[in-house]
């Protein structure tokens, strides 16, 4: 995994840019530790930076294509392609001659012989640029499910700059730097718009989507989404082909030539992906699979079960490890880790601005100590992101005053995180307006079948908004905290096969026990012991130590007192004040609300960042 950057102007000669351009890869650093360059023509400058993971030597980037001594094209490159093996065998039976033994060659490769069209092919997680030489165009990539992020901005007068983080971008002198009301909107929103950003002028490439920029302007085209169509296998039918799916794609995505893991919460999500790769590593003889869970100090023995905590992960985590023979570690936390200055620090310069989706901003920095602590013993980690959005694993699922017409199905939890510091700027920049209108938007875009209704056009509706919207938010904080540290995140049921495939099955099969998730369960019913199979969703465990509550209170009540705060124009005047005369009414807010404030307050003093509000 990598991080890119990179600028293309029609108007000036970049190869006098080459400081700027180095600059902009150099804020890519963390997400590619193992290299870097920059490559610049005349109107082009390509950055790179890399995480080694196959073919440690020969995957250098950015990689050029030549032909008769001239360069045809340039790729910069993040992330992996899981076909890249038969692709490269059709290749050479057309004629190319190979290098190296990267995936990345194999995708500059493929440019060369399907033009734009070979997106088609790809089976993987990136976002990419390519710059043709030939016909001095660059072409802008993103997977189709979002999983690998990558941002832009046009420039007046023809080019684009773009990185894989906003902070590429931010490095240019020409950046855009104001957070308007519609960033605002989409900060507060817990939506995450297809194709939206948050800095004004600086918005995301959509999943799915390709852009073509060159001297006419630019192109956007979407190549892949969902689409509804009918399902002809029967129950039996679907379950082994669900199964088989899943056996293809962890087969293909445990390749690597450094250490990999899976993340093992005791969950039939991460359970069901710990047990095939176990397999999948006998089959090939390559030893135990490597599993980590997390767990906070105390946490198992104050635990009280509620509506998203219904069971402690601990005593699942055991069964799966002793039922399947994984190589074990148990990571544990405790509050001194949680409340570091540093540590909290590197998650606000991971994540640019928050993630926001309701529950406690503690998750953040958990997730960060969690994948900073597998990355000492691996490069490469499997986790079960998105089984619960593809096969209806969500309480909104299920509950009827969810699925409310109006409404994400999640909005109403948000909406209750953050009543009181962000009440006004909320109102103001009408949030609960943009929720509805992002509602319009999703619902409209939902693909379905003709006569289709009651429960199943809801459960259709959900699954759709789910995938398109929610997941991508849990998406970008997984890739951002990981690649923070250098670890690379793998999630097999992105794949699109296999979302395109369940999305379609019948309401009735993906509820035929009378359970949740249950195509998935009846795929996995041989793998994994009784009680995991069965056991209730369980969200991530979220410390309960009073001491970080405190501790964040504390900090609040002083970056307010000062009256120099750079998030003071977002926070209600009245709990401010209410807070600067007595300091311990900080703990009359919530823990998100607090974490939340502390963190877009260092985002805007330490980017620069213009709120026009």
């Amino acid at each position: 995994m990598c991080g890119i950057a990179g600028w293309v102007d029609f108007a000036r000669d970049l190869r006098q840019e080459a400081a700027v351009v180095r600059e902009m890869t150099t804020t890519m650093t963390l997400r590619g530790p193992d290299a870097g360059d920059v490559w610049i023509a005349p109107h082009a400058a390509l950055g790179h930076r890399r995480l080694a993971i196959i073919d440690l030597e020969g995957g250098r980037q950015p990689m050029v294509a030549e032909e008769g001594g001239r360069v045809q094209a340039a790729l910069t490159y993040a992330g992996e392609v899981y076909n890249f093996r038969e692709l490269r065998e059709e290749l050479v039976l057309k004629g190319h001659r190979f290098t190296t033994r990267s995936d990345t060659e194999v995708v500059l490769r493929s440019y060369l012989e399907w033009g734009e069209d070979f997106v088609d092919r790809l089976n993987g997680m990136f976002a990419f640029a390519i710059w043709d030489a030939r016909t001095e165009e660059l072409l802008l990539v993103r997977d189709r499910v979002g999983i690998k992020p990558l941002y832009y901005q046009l420039l007046p007068g023809g080019g684009v700059l773009f990185g894989s983080e906003p902070k590429a971008i931010l490095a240019h002198p020409r950046a855009s730097r104001t957070v308007d009301a519609d960033g605002l909107r989409e900060l507060f929103g817990g939506v995450k718009a297809p194709g939206a950003g948050v800095i004004a002028g600086m918005p995301e490439l959509a999943p799915g989507h390709v852009l073509r920029v060159n001297r006419d302007g630019h192109r956007l085209r979407r190549y892949w989404q969902l689409e509804a169509h009918e399902h002809t296998d029967d129950l039996p039918t679907t379950i082994r082909t669900v199964r088989e799916l899943l056996e293809d794609i962890v087969t293909r995505q445990i390749v690597s030539d450094v250490p990999l893991c899976t993340m093992l919460s005791g969950g039939l999500d991460s359970s069901t992906l710990t047990a095939l790769a176990s397999l999948a590593k006998r089959r090939d003889g390559s030893g135990k699979v490597r599993s980590f869970d997390v767990d906070f100090v105390g946490y198992l023995d104050n635990f009280e079960p509620d509506l998203t905590h219904p069971t402690a992960d601990s005593p699942y985590v055991r069964q799966v490890v002793e039922h399947v023979g994984a190589d074990h570690r148990h990571i544990l936390l405790g509050n001194a880790e949680m409340i570091d200055a540093p540590t909290r620090r590197a998650v606000v310069q991971a994540l640019d601005w928050p993630v926001l989706i309701a529950g406690p901003g503690s998750m953040d920095i958990s997730l960060y100590l969690l994948f900073r602590a597998i990355r000492g013993r691996s490069t490469v980690a499997l986790t079960g992101e998105s089984a619960d959005e593809l096969f209806g694993g969500y309480p909104w699922f299920h509950h009827p005053e969810y699925g409310q017409p109006g409404t994400l199905p999640w909005s109403l939890a948000h909406n209750l995180g953050m009543p009181a510091l962000f009440g006004p700027v909320t109102t103001r920049v009408d949030v609960r307006g943009y929720q509805a209108e992002q509602y319009r938007q999703a619902a409209a875009a939902v693909p379905r079948m003709p006569g289709e209704s009651g429960r199943a056009r809801q459960f259709r509706e959900s699954t759709y908004f789910f995938l398109t919207r929610f997941m991508r938010t849990l998406l970008d904080r997984k890739d951002r905290l990981s690649m923070a540290v250098g670890l690379e995140v793998r999630v097999p049921f992105c794949d699109h096969r296999l979302q395109d495939y369940v999305f379609n099955a019948p309401f009735e099969f993906k509820t035929f026990d009378g359970q949740w998730k249950s195509l998935l369960r009846a795929a996995a019913k041989d793998l994994l012991p009784e009680a995991v199979l069965n056991r209730p969703k369980t969200g991530y465990p979220i410390s309960n130590d009073a001491a970080y509550d405190r501790y964040v209170q504390e900090r609040f009540a002083k970056l307010v007192a000062g009256g120099d705060a750079a998030v003071l124009p977002l926070l209600n005047p009245t709990v401010v004040e209410d807070v600067r005369r007595d300091p311990t009414a900080a703990a009359g807010l919530t823990r998100i609300e607090i974490d939340m404030a502390l963190h877009l307050d260092e985002w805007i003093a330490s980017y620069g960042l213009d709120l026009a509000v």
